[in-house]
Protein backbone atom coordinates (compact mmCIF):
# COMPACT_ATOMS: atom_id res chain seq x y z
CA UNK A 1 0.00 0.00 0.00
CA UNK A 2 1.36 3.49 -0.98
CA UNK A 3 1.30 6.70 0.80
CA UNK A 4 -1.66 7.84 -0.92
CA UNK A 5 -3.49 4.51 -0.32
CA UNK A 6 -2.75 4.82 3.12
CA UNK A 7 -3.81 8.11 3.50
CA UNK A 8 -7.15 8.20 2.00
CA UNK A 9 -7.51 4.50 4.14
CA UNK A 10 -6.77 7.10 7.71
CA UNK A 11 -8.73 9.65 6.80
CA UNK A 12 -12.13 8.22 5.21
CA UNK A 13 -14.81 8.95 8.23
CA UNK A 14 -12.24 11.31 10.55
CA UNK A 15 -13.82 14.44 11.87
CA UNK A 16 -10.39 16.30 11.90
CA UNK A 17 -6.23 15.50 11.73
CA UNK A 18 -3.79 17.63 13.25
CA UNK A 19 -2.35 17.56 10.92
CA UNK A 20 -2.61 15.99 7.77
CA UNK A 21 0.55 17.11 6.82
CA UNK A 22 2.24 15.66 9.39
CA UNK A 23 0.82 12.64 8.59
CA UNK A 24 1.75 12.49 5.32
CA UNK A 25 5.48 12.67 6.29
CA UNK A 26 4.97 10.39 9.17
CA UNK A 27 3.76 7.97 6.49
CA UNK A 28 6.60 8.55 3.98
CA UNK A 29 9.75 8.43 6.48
CA UNK A 30 8.42 5.96 9.08
CA UNK A 31 8.01 1.95 8.00
CA UNK A 32 6.07 1.37 10.98
CA UNK A 33 4.35 3.94 12.89
CA UNK A 34 2.36 3.59 16.29
CA UNK A 35 -0.53 5.04 17.35
CA UNK A 36 -2.46 4.46 20.52
CA UNK A 37 -5.96 5.29 21.82
CA UNK A 38 -7.53 5.34 25.08
CA UNK A 39 -10.41 4.47 26.76
CA UNK A 40 -11.06 4.85 30.32
CA UNK A 41 -12.44 2.72 32.54
CA UNK A 42 -15.83 3.82 33.08
CA UNK A 43 -19.41 3.32 31.96
CA UNK A 44 -20.33 -0.21 30.07
CA UNK A 45 -19.04 -0.47 26.48
CA UNK A 46 -21.69 0.06 23.91
CA UNK A 47 -21.75 -0.57 20.06
CA UNK A 48 -20.43 3.44 19.70
CA UNK A 49 -16.79 1.54 20.62
CA UNK A 50 -17.20 -0.03 17.01
CA UNK A 51 -16.17 3.20 15.34
CA UNK A 52 -12.90 3.90 16.78
CA UNK A 53 -12.66 -0.08 16.74
CA UNK A 54 -12.90 -0.18 13.09
CA UNK A 55 -10.61 2.83 12.61
CA UNK A 56 -7.90 1.24 14.53
CA UNK A 57 -8.12 -1.63 11.94
CA UNK A 58 -7.77 0.88 8.90
CA UNK A 59 -4.18 2.21 11.25
CA UNK A 60 -3.48 -1.67 11.50
CA UNK A 61 -3.62 -2.06 7.42
CA UNK A 62 -2.07 0.68 6.97
CA UNK A 63 1.35 -0.55 8.69
CA UNK A 64 1.06 0.99 12.38
CA UNK A 65 1.55 -0.67 15.36
CA UNK A 66 -1.64 -0.27 17.34
CA UNK A 67 -2.02 0.43 21.17
CA UNK A 68 -5.38 0.14 23.12
CA UNK A 69 -4.58 1.86 26.60
CA UNK A 70 -7.34 1.11 28.95
CA UNK A 71 -7.12 3.73 31.76
CA UNK A 72 -7.88 2.66 34.52
CA UNK A 73 -6.45 5.54 37.26
CA UNK A 74 -8.02 7.95 34.50
CA UNK A 75 -11.48 5.68 35.28
CA UNK A 76 -10.67 6.09 38.70
CA UNK A 77 -10.05 10.33 38.34
CA UNK A 78 -13.28 10.14 36.56
CA UNK A 79 -15.51 8.72 39.69
CA UNK A 80 -15.36 5.23 38.98
CA UNK A 81 -14.97 3.80 42.25
CA UNK A 82 -11.46 2.74 43.24
CA UNK A 83 -12.81 -0.95 44.45
CA UNK A 84 -14.07 -1.79 41.27
CA UNK A 85 -10.75 -0.31 39.27
CA UNK A 86 -9.37 -4.27 38.66
CA UNK A 87 -13.10 -5.69 37.84
CA UNK A 88 -13.78 -3.42 35.66
CA UNK A 89 -10.40 -3.28 33.95
CA UNK A 90 -10.83 -7.50 33.28
CA UNK A 91 -14.35 -6.24 31.89
CA UNK A 92 -13.27 -3.79 29.67
CA UNK A 93 -10.23 -6.44 28.37
CA UNK A 94 -12.40 -9.21 27.85
CA UNK A 95 -15.09 -6.94 25.80
CA UNK A 96 -12.31 -4.69 23.65
CA UNK A 97 -10.34 -7.60 22.50
CA UNK A 98 -14.28 -9.57 21.15
CA UNK A 99 -14.86 -5.96 19.49
CA UNK A 100 -11.66 -6.63 17.14
CA UNK A 101 -13.27 -10.52 16.73
CA UNK A 102 -16.16 -9.62 15.69
CA UNK A 103 -14.89 -7.14 12.99
CA UNK A 104 -12.78 -9.77 12.03
CA UNK A 105 -9.34 -8.13 12.63
CA UNK A 106 -6.72 -10.45 14.33
CA UNK A 107 -5.33 -9.43 17.78
CA UNK A 108 -1.55 -10.63 16.86
CA UNK A 109 -0.23 -7.10 16.03
CA UNK A 110 -2.35 -5.26 18.55
CA UNK A 111 -1.11 -4.49 21.89
CA UNK A 112 -3.94 -3.64 25.00
CA UNK A 113 -2.17 -1.53 27.80
CA UNK A 114 -3.31 -1.00 31.93
CA UNK A 115 -2.53 2.19 32.35
CA UNK A 116 -1.38 1.78 36.09
CA UNK A 117 1.41 -0.76 34.76
CA UNK A 118 3.51 2.60 33.77
CA UNK A 119 1.64 5.76 35.18
CA UNK A 120 2.55 5.05 39.12
CA UNK A 121 6.19 4.76 38.09
CA UNK A 122 8.00 7.78 40.04
CA UNK A 123 9.85 8.79 36.92
CA UNK A 124 6.06 9.47 35.14
CA UNK A 125 4.50 11.15 38.51
CA UNK A 126 7.58 12.89 38.37
CA UNK A 127 6.46 14.53 34.49
CA UNK A 128 2.73 15.00 35.64
CA UNK A 129 4.12 17.55 38.79
CA UNK A 130 6.42 19.00 36.00
CA UNK A 131 3.69 18.85 33.49
CA UNK A 132 1.49 20.66 36.30
CA UNK A 133 3.75 23.55 37.10
CA UNK A 134 3.27 24.91 33.05
CA UNK A 135 -0.24 24.52 33.53
CA UNK A 136 -2.80 27.11 34.84
CA UNK A 137 -5.95 25.37 37.09
CA UNK A 138 -8.00 26.82 33.69
CA UNK A 139 -6.02 25.26 31.15
CA UNK A 140 -6.86 21.90 32.66
CA UNK A 141 -10.42 22.25 32.86
CA UNK A 142 -11.09 24.25 29.14
CA UNK A 143 -8.83 20.86 28.14
CA UNK A 144 -10.97 18.23 30.12
CA UNK A 145 -14.08 19.96 30.04
CA UNK A 146 -15.71 18.01 27.19
CA UNK A 147 -14.59 14.69 29.00
CA UNK A 148 -14.70 14.87 32.50
CA UNK A 149 -18.00 15.15 34.55
CA UNK A 150 -16.59 18.25 37.06
CA UNK A 151 -20.35 18.94 38.50
CA UNK A 152 -20.91 21.99 40.04
CA UNK A 153 -18.37 21.04 42.90
CA UNK A 154 -15.39 20.13 40.70
CA UNK A 155 -12.57 17.65 42.36
CA UNK A 156 -8.80 18.14 41.67
CA UNK A 157 -8.93 14.73 39.69
CA UNK A 158 -10.54 16.26 36.78
CA UNK A 159 -7.76 18.22 36.43
CA UNK A 160 -4.89 16.08 36.81
CA UNK A 161 -6.98 13.58 34.24
CA UNK A 162 -5.59 15.61 30.88
CA UNK A 163 -2.24 16.15 32.22
CA UNK A 164 -1.68 12.25 32.29
CA UNK A 165 -3.44 11.63 28.89
CA UNK A 166 -0.71 14.28 27.12
CA UNK A 167 2.10 12.50 29.06
CA UNK A 168 0.73 9.09 27.94
CA UNK A 169 1.64 9.77 23.90
CA UNK A 170 5.28 9.93 25.83
CA UNK A 171 5.40 7.24 27.95
CA UNK A 172 3.47 4.97 24.98
CA UNK A 173 5.97 5.91 22.53
CA UNK A 174 3.66 6.76 19.80
CA UNK A 175 3.17 8.99 17.32
CA UNK A 176 -0.08 9.56 16.76
CA UNK A 177 -2.85 9.72 19.63
CA UNK A 178 -6.08 8.85 18.56
CA UNK A 179 -9.65 9.75 19.88
CA UNK A 180 -13.39 10.99 19.64
CA UNK A 181 -13.89 14.68 18.46
CA UNK A 182 -14.64 15.32 21.95
CA UNK A 183 -11.30 14.62 23.30
CA UNK A 184 -10.22 17.53 20.82
CA UNK A 185 -9.53 19.98 23.55
CA UNK A 186 -7.39 17.60 25.65
CA UNK A 187 -5.54 16.34 22.31
CA UNK A 188 -4.69 20.19 21.45
CA UNK A 189 -3.38 20.36 24.86
CA UNK A 190 -0.74 17.95 24.78
CA UNK A 191 0.15 19.58 21.44
CA UNK A 192 0.79 22.79 23.16
CA UNK A 193 2.27 21.65 26.43
CA UNK A 194 4.31 18.57 25.96
CA UNK A 195 7.02 20.48 24.57
CA UNK A 196 6.96 22.76 27.68
CA UNK A 197 8.66 19.32 29.31
CA UNK A 198 10.97 18.57 27.01
CA UNK A 199 8.67 16.12 24.75
CA UNK A 200 7.76 16.53 21.33
CA UNK A 201 4.11 17.27 20.16
CA UNK A 202 2.40 13.88 18.24
CA UNK A 203 0.24 13.84 15.26
CA UNK A 204 -3.66 14.68 16.62
CA UNK A 205 -6.36 12.48 15.00
CA UNK A 206 -10.12 12.77 15.60
CA UNK A 207 -13.61 10.68 14.53
CA UNK A 208 -17.27 11.56 14.83
CA UNK A 209 -19.46 10.93 17.49
CA UNK A 210 -22.40 8.22 17.14
CA UNK A 211 -25.44 10.03 18.34
CA UNK A 212 -27.20 7.73 20.70
CA UNK A 213 -30.76 6.19 20.45
CA UNK A 214 -32.84 9.33 21.58
CA UNK A 215 -30.99 12.28 19.51
CA UNK A 216 -27.76 12.56 21.82
CA UNK A 217 -24.17 11.67 21.97
CA UNK A 218 -24.06 7.89 22.39
CA UNK A 219 -23.19 7.53 25.94
CA UNK A 220 -22.07 4.82 28.75
CA UNK A 221 -23.97 6.93 31.56
CA UNK A 222 -27.71 6.74 29.82
CA UNK A 223 -28.89 3.37 28.79
CA UNK A 224 -31.43 4.77 26.97
CA UNK A 225 -29.34 6.32 24.53
CA UNK A 226 -27.17 3.06 24.10
CA UNK A 227 -27.49 -0.77 22.98
CA UNK A 228 -24.95 -2.64 25.19
CA UNK A 229 -22.63 -5.36 23.52
CA UNK A 230 -24.20 -8.20 25.92
CA UNK A 231 -28.10 -6.61 25.06
CA UNK A 232 -29.98 -9.85 23.91
CA UNK A 233 -31.23 -9.73 20.13
CA UNK A 234 -34.79 -8.64 21.52
CA UNK A 235 -33.48 -5.49 23.21
CA UNK A 236 -31.50 -4.42 20.33
CA UNK A 237 -34.68 -4.49 18.16
CA UNK A 238 -36.69 -3.04 20.89
CA UNK A 239 -34.36 0.01 21.35
CA UNK A 240 -33.80 0.15 17.66
CA UNK A 241 -37.39 0.20 16.69
CA UNK A 242 -37.94 3.06 19.32
CA UNK A 243 -35.21 5.25 18.73
CA UNK A 244 -34.90 8.61 17.35
CA UNK A 245 -35.47 8.71 13.73
CA UNK A 246 -37.12 11.13 11.29
CA UNK A 247 -37.64 10.84 7.25
CA UNK A 248 -35.28 12.46 5.15
CA UNK A 249 -33.29 13.81 8.64
CA UNK A 250 -29.39 13.00 9.02
CA UNK A 251 -28.61 15.74 12.07
CA UNK A 252 -29.16 13.39 15.36
CA UNK A 253 -29.82 10.30 13.98
CA UNK A 254 -28.32 7.60 15.21
CA UNK A 255 -29.48 4.66 13.63
CA UNK A 256 -28.44 6.19 9.85
CA UNK A 257 -25.38 7.34 11.76
CA UNK A 258 -24.47 3.57 12.87
CA UNK A 259 -24.98 2.60 9.46
CA UNK A 260 -22.61 4.73 7.76
CA UNK A 261 -19.77 4.98 9.86
CA UNK A 262 -19.89 0.81 11.14
CA UNK A 263 -22.36 -1.26 9.01
CA UNK A 264 -21.25 0.29 5.31
CA UNK A 265 -17.65 0.32 6.45
CA UNK A 266 -17.71 -3.01 7.50
CA UNK A 267 -19.49 -3.88 4.05
CA UNK A 268 -17.27 -1.67 2.07
CA UNK A 269 -14.45 -3.64 3.16
CA UNK A 270 -15.80 -6.78 2.56
CA UNK A 271 -16.39 -5.95 -1.03
CA UNK A 272 -20.94 -6.93 0.40
CA UNK A 273 -23.66 -4.48 -0.34
CA UNK A 274 -26.50 -3.80 2.93
CA UNK A 275 -29.74 -5.03 1.52
CA UNK A 276 -32.35 -3.51 2.65
CA UNK A 277 -35.31 -6.48 2.88
CA UNK A 278 -38.84 -4.90 1.97
CA UNK A 279 -42.12 -6.36 0.55
CA UNK A 280 -42.71 -5.64 -3.10
CA UNK A 281 -45.63 -3.43 -2.55
CA UNK A 282 -43.07 -0.82 -1.35
CA UNK A 283 -40.60 -1.02 -3.62
CA UNK A 284 -39.07 -4.39 -3.11
CA UNK A 285 -35.86 -5.50 -1.82
CA UNK A 286 -32.85 -2.21 -2.51
CA UNK A 287 -29.19 -2.84 -1.98
CA UNK A 288 -26.48 0.06 -1.04
CA UNK A 289 -23.05 -0.30 -2.08
CA UNK A 290 -21.42 2.95 -0.19
CA UNK A 291 -22.42 5.25 2.60
CA UNK A 292 -22.67 8.11 0.60
CA UNK A 293 -25.89 6.73 -1.38
CA UNK A 294 -27.15 5.30 1.54
CA UNK A 295 -27.63 8.16 3.09
CA UNK A 296 -28.77 10.27 -0.15
CA UNK A 297 -31.85 7.78 -0.39
CA UNK A 298 -32.69 8.72 2.99
CA UNK A 299 -32.61 12.45 2.93
CA UNK A 300 -35.09 12.24 -0.43
CA UNK A 301 -36.79 9.38 1.66
CA UNK A 302 -36.48 6.69 -0.84
CA UNK A 303 -35.46 4.63 2.55
CA UNK A 304 -37.94 4.82 4.72
CA UNK A 305 -37.10 4.65 8.70
CA UNK A 306 -38.72 1.26 9.43
CA UNK A 307 -37.05 -0.68 6.61
CA UNK A 308 -33.84 1.46 7.88
CA UNK A 309 -34.38 0.19 11.20
CA UNK A 310 -35.04 -3.46 10.61
CA UNK A 311 -31.85 -3.46 8.26
CA UNK A 312 -29.50 -2.04 11.14
CA UNK A 313 -31.01 -4.24 14.07
CA UNK A 314 -30.80 -7.38 11.96
CA UNK A 315 -26.51 -6.32 11.11
CA UNK A 316 -25.92 -5.46 14.74
CA UNK A 317 -26.98 -8.92 16.09
CA UNK A 318 -24.94 -10.38 14.00
CA UNK A 319 -21.93 -7.91 14.78
CA UNK A 320 -22.73 -9.03 18.25
CA UNK A 321 -22.21 -12.97 17.44
CA UNK A 322 -18.80 -13.51 19.56
CA UNK A 323 -20.93 -11.89 22.40
CA UNK A 324 -23.37 -13.82 22.84
CA UNK A 325 -21.29 -17.01 22.28
CA UNK A 326 -19.29 -16.08 25.80
CA UNK A 327 -22.55 -14.09 27.08
CA UNK A 328 -23.03 -15.97 30.31
CA UNK A 329 -18.87 -15.69 31.36
CA UNK A 330 -19.26 -11.63 30.40
CA UNK A 331 -22.77 -11.33 32.32
CA UNK A 332 -20.61 -12.62 35.51
CA UNK A 333 -17.74 -10.49 34.76
CA UNK A 334 -20.30 -7.02 34.06
CA UNK A 335 -22.04 -7.74 37.00
CA UNK A 336 -18.96 -8.03 39.07
CA UNK A 337 -17.29 -4.88 37.79
CA UNK A 338 -20.90 -2.93 38.00
CA UNK A 339 -22.75 -3.12 41.10
CA UNK A 340 -25.72 -0.44 40.47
Amino acid sequence: MNVESKLKLLTRNTAEVVTRDELRKLLETKKSPSVYLGTAITGRPHIGYFVWVLKLSDFLRAGFRVKVLLADLHGALDNCPWDLLEKRYTYYNEIIRLMFTAIGVPLKNLTIVKGSEFQLKKEYMLDVLRLATFTSINDAKRAASEVVKFGDNPKLSGVIYPLMQALDEHYLDVDVQYGGIDQRKILMYAREFLPKVGYKPRIEFMTPLIPGLVGTKMSSSDVKSKIDVLDDEKTVKEKVNSAHCVPGIVEDNGVLAFAKYVIMTLKTDNKEALVINRPEKYGGNISYSSAEQLEQDYVAQKLFPLDLKNTVADEINKLLKPFRDNRAELLKLAKSAYTE
